[in-house]
């Protein structure tokens, strides 16, 4: 009620949950949240290093009741901290402080837009729709992921004709690359500058103010190894559901491979990672769905292919458990020409007994 009474912030949310604040905030763009430190599901400190996971941008300003917090609030780089019961005029002091720290951005109806590059490069609105634009050209569309791949860095024109048209005379090339920029510029007008490319000293950038990037969200998310339980479980789902494939893998860009194998090799992780803690606490359902969608993924994982087991021992269901082991052996087989480890072997053995 004081926020709205101030009138120079727009709240976007307002929750008694945690988690459900945290939900809103995997999908949303926010500039500061306001947090209680005393909460049920988790304490504020708590919740405020999921918030710093989810975007390090998000500024905290915590609510409480006891100064003793302060120090460790500050030391997760909280914007302030105000004492229970509110006085308004220290409110009022945060607020300016806000308006000091923090960039004003006019809020626009297409911030929840969010540009995907797992699976295939597309784009959907935060309400369930999605669509592919209608590239003029295969290179406009190589040069707009390229652009997004290197995130805001100032590509040099030179670094660009080289990349995407190698086999080309410089001056032909350079009109190539002209006529694609104009040719992106045209196509994302609709976002009325949200996403734009701008050119300085030879160079091009791709800039998103205020639009999603699947692949940023997924590694802000994935840069610290934090310990699952059952307070953050559906934070990390909501995370790898991001993965529905493979970075841009629906393409043929060789510059895009290095990311390609380290986003998998991260996705990977924190499937066994997840999909250990389900398993150990009654959800080896949900845990064998994610397993063999990941297994799609990598095929030949030995690591995957023991949870898989163990899952098929818990379940009792030894049937599946014994067609799972033989066929992961006829791949490696087939494909590899190896046998299974002997740690794959023995664990098959356990299982069934």
């Amino acid at each position: 009620m004081m926020l709205l009474a101030d009138g120079r912030f727009q709240v976007e949310g307002k929750y008694t949950s945690a988690l459900a604040g945290l939900e809103h905030l995997a999908r949303s763009k926010v500039d500061v949240v306001f947090l209680d430190m005393d909460m049920p599901e988790m304490n504020g400190l708590e919740a405020g290093e999921h918030i710093q996971q989810l975007d390090s941008k998000i500024r905290i300003v915590y609510i409480t009741a006891y100064s003793e917090y302060a120090i460790d609030a500050f030391e997760i780089h909280a914007l302030d901290y105000v004492l229970k019961p509110i006085d308004p005029d220290r409110l009022a002091k945060t607020l300016h402080y806000i308006e000091r720290s923090i960039p004003v951005r006019e809020v626009k109806s297409s911030d929840d837009w969010r540009v995907r590059c797992f699976g295939y490069l597309s784009f959907d609105d935060g309400a369930g729709s999605e669509r592919q634009l209608k590239w003029k050209t295969a290179k406009a569309q190589e040069l707009f992921a390229y652009l997004l791949h290197h995130r805001e860095r100032w590509m040099a024109k030179e670094i660009l004709l080289e990349t995407l048209w190698p086999d080309y005379p410089k001056d032909k090339a350079l009109t190539y690359l002209h006529t694609t920029v104009s040719q992106v510029r045209k196509l994302v007008k609709e976002w009325q500058g949200q996403i734009s490319v701008e050119y300085a000293l030879d160079s091009y950038r791709l800039v998103l103010d205020g639009i999603r990037f699947d692949v940023s969200e997924f590694e802000r998310a994935t840069d610290r190894e934090l310990a699952i339980t059952e307070q953050n479980r559906l934070f990390y789902e909501n995370i790898l559901a991001l993965y529905r494939g493979d970075y841009l893998e629906g393409y043929d860009y060789p510059w895009a491979e290095t990311l390609r194998s380290n986003l998998l090799e991260r996705y990977l992780n924190r499937v066994i990672r997840l999909a250990t803690y389900e398993m150990e606490h009654g959800f080896e359902r949900k845990a064998l769905e994610r397993l063999k969608f990941a297994q799609q993924k990598a095929p030949y994982s030995e690591e995957i292919c023991h949870l898989v087991l163990a899952i098929y021992a818990l379940q009792g269901d030894y049937a599946s458990l014994s067609r799972h082991y033989e066929a992961f052996v006829k791949l490696l087989q087939a494909d590899l020409g190896i046998e299974p480890s002997q740690e794959t072997t023995s664990i098959y053995n356990q299982c069934i007994q």
